[in-house]
């Protein structure tokens, strides 16, 4: 046997502490549409983060591309204006090293990369380097993916050490989806391809798996026989302002469902993997995809939810109905159309989720920004104590990230036993007295190690295209416009008669 540890705790601490740190991946990120919205706002403060942490090497380098004709001056004056105020970065010296790293390159995919000026000084910019693994994060419209990666390839910069990000909307439906794959899958291998969803990052997806695989007590009840419904919810309090171009052409449907909230259900459904490896999750994610009960036609009448919100009043201030929102482009026939909340009674067809429902929600200009997984256990089988409630897991994602176990227990007192429901909680941030790190870290930092593991498979997105497509033919074989319902309120009433109808309620309570 091993002799016990004889080093004292402040030694054995900061043993633990040696062996937690980070690794640092070296690597030159080439974000293309690196001065838009998702990389000032996601990408470069997560990047910022993962350097002040020391989780890149010393040699990593950012290149922004855009058709912003900026100089590196120029793109390092952009961040220092538009991304350092939000990051309360007082360490000159680390935001000095950051601002280092960055570089820009003024190109585009039209036209010839072998004869374009920007595609030259970026093949310039990476000469030599070919040893340093080589990431191409596509932050721009999935039109863009395919004609990228095939100017990347005519100017010489894909190698075998390079792998492409993919932001979501992977297309608009299958057809689309298996487009993009074929366009990107003809210049990168599957392996090379990170397809993200930044849901999969968030602290509370990660306990997710834990919770479920590292404790005896949860698995063993995790089944039809125990837990009577599953709730997936994604509020948000926003409208659409300034979005209705794309919003008028994705919808709450392809915009949240088809990727994030199936990626949630998957997670919450899927079969212990026999490892923990990148492969072994990504298997059992696809097999529940395809369990999935699929609904067109009448069922989607029965089981769907469509609604669009129309003037009301969040947070104390009055804000006007999405056709009304403040836009460049105005309102057309498929504004009308669209839908900014959907509602989907789901069910996995196969022996340990047969008869349980997943009610699955998201919609904008709702009361509150929350994002959460709700799994309401079934009631004791006999109880006797009366006006008991059944057990229910809260895994909040947003805002404050934590898990709520609610037990019944017996409220203080002498006299008469009255049983009360009461939370266990689990907060990060107060658990871990930590900052807890934002999703793109992350991802971005499985990225740089070529962990694929929290992306999705090409399988996998066709798979769930496979079972949103139907839904979205039948609604628009009924050109029926959504349900209206006032912003500032959960949603219409067609969502609340979904789980009414079977004796159900969406789980609106607070928690701390």
């Amino acid at each position: 046997m091993p002799e016990p540890s004889t080093a004292p705790p402040a030694a054995e601490a900061a043993s633990a502490q040696t062996s937690a740190r980070p690794t640092a991946h070296a690597a030159d990120l080439v974000v293309f549409g690196g001065t838009g919205d998702l990389s000032m706002r996601k990408l470069l403060p997560a990047l910022y983060h993962s350097d002040r942490d020391g989780r890149l090497a010393p040699e990593t380098r950012i290149i922004a591309m855009s058709r912003g004709g900026l100089d590196d001056a120029d793109f390092r004056g952009k961040v220092e204006a538009d991304v350092r105020p939000g990051l309360h970065a007082d360490d000159a010296e680390g935001w000095d090293r950051f601002l280092g790293r960055l570089h820009h390159v003024t190109a585009d995919v039209a036209g010839d990369a072998r004869t374009h000026p920007g595609w030259g000084r970026l093949a310039r910019m990476l000469a030599g380097r070919e040893d340093v693994d080589r990431i191409f994060y596509l932050a721009s419209p999935p039109m863009t993916f395919g004609p990228f990666c095939r100017a990347a390839h005519a100017a010489g910069l894909v190698t075998p050490r390079s792998r492409v990000v993919l932001e979501k909307p992977l297309g608009r439906d299958l057809e689309g989806a298996r487009g993009i794959n074929d366009e990107v899958g003809a210049i990168f291998e599957e392996r090379q391809i990170f397809r993200i969803d930044h849901y999969l990052g968030k602290e509370t997806v990660q306990n997710l798996l834990v919770l479920r695989f590292a404790n005896a007590f949860l698995e063993p009840i995790w089944n039809s026989l125990w837990i009577d419904h599953v709730q997936i919810t994604a509020a948000e309090s926003v409208g659409t302002p300034g979005r209705r171009g794309y919003y008028d052409h994705a919808g709450a449907l392809r915009d949240m469902v088809q990727n994030h909230l199936l990626q949630l259900l998957c997670l919450v459904a899927m079969e212990p993997p026999a490892r923990n490896d990148r492969e072994s999750i990504r298997d059992e994610k696809v097999k529940v995809l395809q369990a999935l009960r699929p609904i067109s036609g009448t069922e989607a009448d029965r089981f769907t939810v469509r609604g669009q919100y129309a003037a009301g009043e969040v947070d104390g201030r009055a804000v006007p109905g999405y056709l009304d929102e403040p836009d460049k482009t105005p309102p057309t026939d498929a504004s009308r159309h669209v839908e900014t909340f959907t509602a989907i009674r789901a069910e996995v067809k196969n022996w340990r989720w047969a008869g349980v429902p997943f009610y699955l929600r998201t919609g904008k200009r709702m009361p509150y920004r929350r994002s959460e997984i709700v799994v309401q256990f079934k009631d004791v089988p006999h109880s006797i104590f009366p006006g008991g409630s059944p057990n229910r897991l809260v895994l909040r994602l947003q805002p404050s990230e934590g898990i709520h176990l609610h037990i019944m227990a017996k409220e203080p007192g002498a006299g008469d036993v009255v049983p009360r429901p009461v939370p266990l909680s689990l907060s990060f941030a107060d658990t871990f007295r930590a900052r807890v790190p934002e999703a793109y870290e992350r991802l971005l930092t499985d990225v740089l190690a070529g962990n694929p593991t929290l992306f999705m498979r090409r399988d996998e997105v066709e798979a769930a295209w496979t079972w949103i497509d139907p839904i979205i033919a039948t609604w628009e074989s009924r050109d029926a416009l959504p349900e209206p319902y006032a912003a500032g309120t959960s949603g219409p009433a067609a969502a609340r008669e979904l789980l009414g109808r079977s004796g159900r309620a969406w789980h609106e309570e607070d928690l701390p």
